[in-house]
């Protein structure tokens, strides 16, 4: 065994523990049964989630760096074959930068610290129009998408240059890694943007050309075939769905916009089980890292459903599939 598959075989080991503390779908239940915010954020504190003295966003920023710092520890800072989960941070970073610096309008927290481009890079290269400093995947859209929300002041076609950016990156760099987890993932990630994307774009009455603009290309869905059908109404869309391997998102689809959110979300994490049995490579790790974000989301979802009395089967709804 090599040195690199042994350092895979103890860093496997450790994400096993690590594993054993992941949410539950039946802990899941006691989060949806407890009578408030309050009641939820002290189960998770007895979880070992935050503590007393935070507040809830902090107690899932505090989660998610947790993630990130043990992941950095297995990985001995080499963290870059991850990069594939953070670039839609970079280029939510990108259009608020771009929309801050036309629209003048300083909001706090708009940018998020997670990204792989350090935040002051991508507003002073906006600011600047200097993309140059940008890595040379994001210059394009950036110049791109500044122009056009420059010249016709129109946010969803500057959203439409950031967002399929993202996805097309997103792509190219689970595809690079040559891990089959990585490539999944972001085969998925695209494919089912392109769907929710479409599906807005038709209950929006957008012509064929602003969905062209919108669909990043993707191998488990012929996307010309995917626009032809979308430029023809819902049922044509739903129909061709029905032909590829996403047919079961059809009836979820039919729905609620928030029940096709959950599926892809729960696509992908049912996608990722398989880790649970393997005991080598990146694969356990990248899982693992899916499934905390997922479990992160999740916990979001209900605490925000608590605060905001939401009906708990509104809530039940949207929550997600644990990992474990």
């Amino acid at each position: 065994m090599s040195e690199s598959d042994q350092s895979y075989v103890y860093a496997v080991a450790r994400i096993r523990s690590k594993e054993m503390q992941l949410l539950t779908g039946t802990f899941l239940e006691q989060l949806l049964s407890a009578p408030d915010e309050e009641t939820c954020l002290r189960l998770l504190n007895e979880k070992g989630w935050g503590s007393g003295e935070m507040s809830a966003e902090k107690m899932l920023e505090s989660e998610h760096r947790k993630t990130w710092e043990f992941i950095n520890d297995l990985m001995n800072g080499e963290t870059a074959v991850f990069n594939v989960f953070l670039y839609a941070n970079d280029y939510h970073n990108l259009k608020a930068a771009i929309k801050d610096s036309i629209e003048k309008v300083k909001c706090p927290g708009i940018f998020m610290e997670d990204g792989t481009v350090p935040v002051k890079t991508i507003v002073e290269a906006v600011e600047k129009r200097e993309y140059t400093l940008l890595p040379e995947r994001m210059r394009k859209a950036a110049e791109e998408a500044q122009d056009i929300l420059l010249k016709t002041r129109d946010g969803q076609l500057c959203d439409c240059v950031t967002d399929r950016a993202a996805l097309v990156d997103i792509l190219r760099a689970g595809k690079e890694t040559h891990e089959e987890i990585l490539s999944l993932y972001g085969e998925l990630t695209v494919a089912s943007a392109d769907i929710k994307a479409l599906v807005r774009a038709v209950k929006t009455g957008k012509d064929r050309q602003f969905m062209e603009r919108m669909v990043a290309p993707c191998d488990s869905l012929d996307t010309k075939k995917l626009i032809d059908a979308a430029a023809e109404g819902m049922n044509e869309l739903l129909k061709y769905l029905e032909s590829t391997k996403y047919s079961d998102a059809v009836s979820v689809l039919k729905e609620s916009p928030s029940a096709f959110e959950r599926w892809c979300d729960n696509l992908i994490i049912r996608s990722m089980r398989p880790e649970i049995h393997n005991p080598f490579g990146l694969g356990p790790l990248a899982a693992y890292i899916l499934a905390r974000e997922n479990e992160i989301k999740t916990v979001r979802i209900v605490l925000s459903g608590k605060r905001n009395s939401l009906p708990d089967e509104s809530v039940r709804e949207r929550v997600r599939e644990m990992y474990v």
